[in-house]
């Protein structure tokens, strides 16, 4: 893009809207997105308040807010689908290029101390997982209440039969409780085991190993049996792979080619953004004091995105 084409696609850039959800990775997103379209190309971008569902439902039917910058599939798979195929809402990329990960994870350290690599492995040794309320017993820490997840894992706990292995699944309260949980396992040197997911802050702070399974995914009975509470006999069940894509309205992506160019490009790794997320949380930086620091830190990323006179613009304004 030439100066002259930039100046043309900053008058014609106009204002809109994106979605700030109300997690980290997507809160963040939305500030490095609202930066670089004001900043690189003369955007007027406002804000508003969303969350997965919600926020594809007023995209779906009043075409507003015009962007969702992460919107995690799964939630709304089945709708979303017949949404980009009748039109109304195009996925501009993936923004997550690993994709969303769930699944069973220990310590690092743990891991390549005793050799503890899948599932099997770790429930061979309820030994060195403490933190379940009878102490002869191995902690096996459950997702936060309330959550999919929680069901989802109370399944894989009667699948690998973790009980009659000497654990117990302990609730963790809240995403805080189950964060606090590793942090203190990290503090005293101790093992843990139990559901987490990426991108986040803690494991961005906390060196953490994804276990195998041993067994592939099953869509029909995640469907039917994984994640429902009536589940009668469960049987163990790799997580899918969480697609998270940038989705827009149809009259946005119409109005704003150059712009859709950028989101078309714009993509991190879980790793980047874990870092991103634990340097936040050490600081108590808002989403916005995370997108400036991302800029400043990380132009590697960044610029490869924009063409060279506008990442020059967004440097100006660092």
């Amino acid at each position: 893009m030439t100066a002259a084409q930039a100046v043309h696609a900053a008058e014609d850039c106009g204002s809109f809207t994106i979605a700030e959800m109300n997690w980290a990775s997507a809160g963040l997103a939305a500030w490095v997105d609202k930066i670089i379209l004001e900043e690189g190309y003369g955007c007027d971008v406002g804000l508003v308040t969303g969350d997965t569902v919600p926020t594809f439902t007023s995209m779906n039917e009043k075409a507003e807010p015009d962007i969702a910058p992460e919107l995690w599939v799964n939630a709304v798979k089945v709708p979303l689908e017949a949404a980009t195929k009748e039109g109304r809402i195009i996925v501009a990329s993936e923004i997550l290029s690993d994709g969303g990960v769930e699944g069973f994870w220990v310590p690092t350290w743990l891991s390549e101390k005793n050799n503890i690599k899948t599932i099997e492995d770790a429930l061979s040794h309820p030994e060195l997982f403490p933190g379940a309320e009878d102490e002869s017993k191995g902690a096996f820490f459950n997702c936060p209440s309330g959550w999919a997840c929680q069901t989802i894992t109370a399944n894989q706990f009667e699948a690998l039969g973790a009980e009659e292995k000497g654990f117990e699944l302990v609730d963790s309260g809240s995403a805080a409780g189950l964060d606090g949980s590793i942090a203190r396992a990290f503090n005293r040197d101790e093992g843990w085991l139990g559901y987490y997911w990426a991108p986040t802050a803690i494991l961005g702070k906390y060196e953490m190993t994804k276990l195998d399974l041993g067994v592939e995914h099953d869509a029909e009975h995640w469907h039917n049996c994984t994640v429902s509470n009536t589940c009668a006999n469960p049987h163990l069940n790799e997580w899918p792979r969480s697609d998270v894509f940038t989705a827009v309205t149809k009259e946005f992506a119409e109005a704003n080619p150059v712009t859709m160019e950028y989101l078309g490009k714009r993509a991190w790794s879980n790793t980047t953004v874990n870092e991103l997320l634990a340097w936040m949380g050490d600081n108590q930086a808002t989403n916005e004091d995370g997108a400036w620091y991302f800029l400043e830190n990380y132009p590697q990323v960044w610029t490869a995105w924009l063409p060279e006179d506008v990442a020059e613009k967004v440097k100006g304004a660092l």
